[in-house]
């Protein structure tokens, strides 16, 4: 018959070596406490760091949206510059003796049958014929994007040609509208001047 021996009961038992070192307070020693990573901040190389890494990203980007807005706005002086034209030359076509769709109030043959203003292509204009007919060709004038307004009520920024100018003429006639350009002479992304658009 074998006799178990009994294991003696230790009053201070050795710590696992999961159990780590321990913190010491007050002179003793606990055991199994270890200190969490959630616990512990950043330190100041650590903001340093991340400071310098946003501020090379927002170096990087700030070119690139101001690039965008640009774009953006050459995309809006083409269109207006479209739209305008386009509205010029819808009225004249109107106004040829050959269509005679135009009261001859509008239409005159000393303008070369282009609109005295651009602002008359935003009124409602009488056709001829019977009845009360109208016909409108712009519902608001739009504005150069790249050129300040000269009054806040006035939106037509636009330069203005007649008929008798020179095609790169910067002074206006004042007999009709042949043309639009704008006034800015900035040079565009790809090189050439906006008021030769």
């Amino acid at each position: 018959m074998r006799v178990r021996s009994a294991r003696r009961h230790d009053p201070h038992p050795r710590p696992s070596p999961l159990e780590g070192e321990g913190k010491r307070e007050g002179g003793l020693v606990q055991r199994g406490v270890r200190s969490r990573p959630e616990d512990r901040g950043l330190t100041l190389i650590e903001l340093l760091v991340v400071i310098a890494i946003i501020s090379i990203l927002a170096t990087a980007v700030m070119p690139l949206s101001r690039m965008t807005m640009i774009r953006m706005k050459e995309t809006e002086l083409r269109s207006g510059l479209r739209v305008l034209r386009s509205a010029i030359d819808a009225f004249r076509k109107d106004c040829e003796p050959t269509a005679k769709k135009l009261s001859t109030d509008y239409c005159k043959a000393d303008q070369n049958y282009y609109p005295e203003s651009l602002e008359l292509l935003t009124q409602p204009l009488k056709l001829t014929g019977t009845g009360d007919k109208t016909k409108k060709y712009l519902r608001r004038i739009p504005r150069d994007p790249f050129t300040h307004l000269e009054a806040p009520d006035n939106p037509n920024n636009w330069g203005l040609r007649s008929y008798s100018d020179a095609p790169d003429s910067t002074q206006w006639g004042g007999e009709n509208v042949y043309d639009v350009y704008s006034k800015n002479d900035a040079v565009s992304l790809e090189g050439t001047k906006y008021s030769s658009w």
